[in-house]
């Protein structure tokens, strides 16, 4: 299994907009193939877009599926997409694999029309709400080199340190190093 580094922040090379893919060939099939495995190899990664690993084309992975009760496509891969339509604004929380020590309150369209090409080089259309929609919407935003940081309510109230899991179980004394 191949899993890409993650840029993290404040990498500059997250600010870097992406460029259109030209050809949609088994190359870059593999390349999609090795970001999905990046993407879910990262504990309730629900989407990844290429410049996070450095290739700076077009290119983003919606999944939500995992997620009870939630309305969705499955697996989206979503090459050279366009937010076509929006409606409704809603706050909600957000996470990155790039800042992956916060989380911090955005506010998205509630509703999405989004056309883009599948791993085929075919075009799709989907109309996204909800998670789905909002998760999309973060992944586009990584191709112009935005992260959700730059989309905050407000840095003073909005932005939040991230509970690390691991470092809980260790308090408790559950597995891992004895806490000292």
């Amino acid at each position: 299994m191949v899993v890409l580094e993650i840029f993290t922040y404040p990498d500059e090379r997250l600010k870097q907009i992406s460029q259109p893919v030209q050809r949609v060939d088994d190359a870059l099939r593999t390349f999609i193939a090795e970001l999905e495995q990046t993407m879910r190899h990262s504990p309730g990664g629900v989407g990844i877009a290429a410049p996070q690993v450095g290739r700076f084309q077009r290119i983003v992975i919606v999944d939500v599926s995992a997620k009870p009760k939630i309305a969705n496509h499955g697996r989206m891969i979503l090459v050279n997409p366009e937010i076509l339509s929006w409606e409704g604004m809603v706050k909600g929380r957000e996470g990155c694999m790039s800042v992956p020590d916060y989380t911090g309150n955005v506010m998205r369209a509630e509703r999405v029309t989004v056309s883009a090409l599948d791993e085929q080089g075919e075009p799709r259309e989907y109309h996204c709400e909800g998670y789905e929609a909002r998760a999309i919407q973060h992944e586009i935003d990584h191709l112009d080199g935005l992260l959700f940081l730059d989309r905050l309510v407000s840095r003073r109230t909005d932005l939040f340190r991230r509970k690390n899991y691991g470092e809980k179980k260790r308090r408790r004394g559950e597995g891992g190093a004895t806490p000292r």
